[in-house]
């Protein structure tokens, strides 16, 4: 069976509104003529003359009285379906982000998030995941709502992205280590034990590496997969991590951090999302938290 034409709902609500046809025309910014012409497709459509004169001007049939608030609440709702929805009640909201993000993250700005969150949504609750790779399957399938990292070209196309804050790779060693008096050289910094962070397992997925020069070289005494594992491990002994600066300032308290003797690059540490969560206000709500305690 063929769909009526819903537009003839609008014209309906404006002539029943008005009680006129020059009403209805301007209301709807049409000709006379052009709403003369639709009222007849309304009449048409609805078997009822709708509009009927008496003396100088129209008035309702029975029919016509009988739908005005009918199709009033349906033209409102119709209207309310295809505007944007910014509407979204923080004091009742109860729902479960999951965040997919490094070790570093949450213990930087994961205690800030929860308070923000908690302050302004108490019905809402974070589940932080450990990122263990690039693959952007948990967003595409729903299992993951925002996750944070550098945006590689391992990242699906579709995803969204918002910069949160660039950041750098720094030195970090144990109080009293010879490389926390200051000064040190490439030669130094090369020969030192080093902790690798890798989640990979494998010296070749150095999360640091695509930053150093191409062909850097140190001494390579264990590989761990987050930089929790590796600023502990630094703490009771003497080897030496380099890590993000930023990314693990809470982690690195009680340590000594040093600029890399050697050149390195800075990047952007972003969150990312799936389009389909893009226009959610509850969702757009949670990335403006994110964003509030990185900058």
């Amino acid at each position: 069976m063929a769909l009526p034409d819903l537009n003839l709902l609008v014209v309906l609500d404006a002539l029943l509104a008005e009680g006129s046809v020059s009403g209805a025309a301007r209301r709807l910014r049409l000709s006379p003529s052009a709403m003369s012409r639709a009222l007849g497709r309304v009449r048409e459509a609805t078997g009822d003359p709708l509009l009927v004169r008496a003396g100088r001007g129209l008035v309702p049939t029975p029919r016509a009285a009988e739908l005005r608030d009918r199709v009033s609440r349906l033209v409102e709702q119709a209207g309310a379906v295809l505007r944007p929805d910014d509407r979204v009640d923080l004091a009742t909201l109860a729902r479960t982000y999951t965040l997919r993000t490094s070790d570093g993250f949450v213990e930087t700005f994961g205690p800030r998030l929860l308070a923000l969150v908690a302050d302004q949504a108490p019905g809402v609750r974070l589940f932080f995941l450990q990122k263990a790779d690039k693959d952007s399957t948990p967003l595409r399938d729903g299992r993951v709502d925002l996750e944070t990292g550098i945006i590689e070209a391992a990242t699906g196309p579709e995803v969204r992205s918002q910069a949160l804050f660039r950041d750098r790779l720094t030195g970090v060693v144990r109080k009293g280590h010879p490389l926390g008096r200051g000064g040190v050289t490439e030669a130094a910094w090369s020969q030192a034990s080093h902790i690798v962070v890798s989640r990979s397992g494998l010296e070749d997925g150095a999360v640091d590496r695509p930053f150093l020069p191409p062909g850097t070289r140190r001494r390579v005494a264990t590989i761990v997969s987050g930089f929790s594992a590796a600023l502990s491990l630094v703490r009771a002994s003497d080897l030496i991590a380099t890590v993000p600066d930023r990314h693990t300032s809470s982690l690195r308290d009680g340590l000594v951090s040093f600029p890399l003797p050697l050149p390195s690059e800075e990047f952007t540490v972003s969150m990312l999302w799936h389009p389909r969560m893009d226009a959610d206000p509850a969702h757009r709500w949670l990335r403006r938290c994110v964003r509030q305690v990185c900058a």
